[in-house]
């Protein structure tokens, strides 16, 4: 049986701590993933379409006001009601948070593998303890992850160290990426991707351009690797304002159509 796989934008940048733009990238992701540029295929073999039934519930009507979180906590709620996982197209990394506060619910603390440059564990920002610097501050506080593994971190500092080590996070450096074993998830896991986690050479739309990050190539291979039921993800952090040519956008589709049909497959075989 095919499960629904929801595309489900969340524009919202009101906690982006330095450039805002966010919140302008779903409808932008969503035309690169249905542009004739390319076609429905990902490299499991699967398709849009076919094997893979996406189900695109357009962006959510997130208005700047406190809010916000109640109403992305309720969509994804209503997805996983009906079946479905969610993959939802941020939106600043601060929309983590209550989407995973919905897959507790629904899931209890699920394993969560979160690619990025930074690992958004500060206690607060800049006053803001909803900072898209600090969502998995937030998620490990609750108990709403089990197991928090952070791939492509390069930007740790000694406040973050602090945190990591008081949640237990498991973080692979990017200095140690060559030599890091391949991960396996014995619970339901959740994935975040946020694009600055890529090398800007390759990833340029984004706020934050942190030099020495993962290839495309590394990421998608990383997922390629897995083989474990998906509950749910988020593709964050693409700023359309810094982009060139789309390329951004267009790798952000590819890594939505990776997503989807890990979630596929692993379904299948359940």
């Amino acid at each position: 049986m095919t499960r629904r796989i929801d595309l489900i934008g969340v524009p919202t940048d009101v906690h982006s701590s330095f450039l805002r733009g966010c919140a302008q990238a779903p409808p932008l992701i969503r035309a690169a993933l249905f542009s004739p540029h390319g076609n429905e295929a990902s490299e499991r073999g699967l398709e849009l379409g076919a094997e893979i039934d996406l189900n695109d519930c357009g962006d959510l009507p997130l208005t700047e006001a406190p809010g916000d979180d109640a109403l992305i906590e309720s969509a994804i709620a209503q997805s996983l009601r009906s079946d479905a996982t969610p993959i939802a197209l941020g939106g600043d990394h601060a929309i983590t948070y209550p989407i995973l506060r919905a897959i507790h619910a629904k899931n209890g603390p699920v394993d969560v593998l979160h690619f990025d440059a930074h690992p958004d564990l500060y206690d607060e920002y800049l006053g803001d303890r909803r900072s898209h610097a600090s969502p998995f501050a937030r998620i490990m506080e609750e108990g709403l992850a089990s197991r928090l593994v952070q791939i492509g971190i390069r930007t740790l500092n000694k406040h973050q160290r602090e945190q990591v080590a008081r949640f237990g996070v498991e973080i692979v450096e990017m200095k140690h990426l060559a030599h890091a074993a391949t991960l396996a998830f014995k619970r339901p896991l959740y994935i975040s991707i946020d694009l600055d986690a890529i090398d800007p050479a390759f990833a340029p739309g984004v706020s934050h351009h942190e030099p020495g990050g993962l290839t495309p190539r590394e990421v998608i291979n990383r997922l390629l690797a897995l083989d474990c039921p998906l509950v749910g993800a988020d593709v964050v952090e693409y700023n359309p304002s810094r982009d060139l040519n789309g390329v951004t956008a267009i790798l952000a589709a590819k890594l939505v159509r990776e997503l989807a049909a890990l979630a596929s497959i692993a379904h299948a075989r359940r």
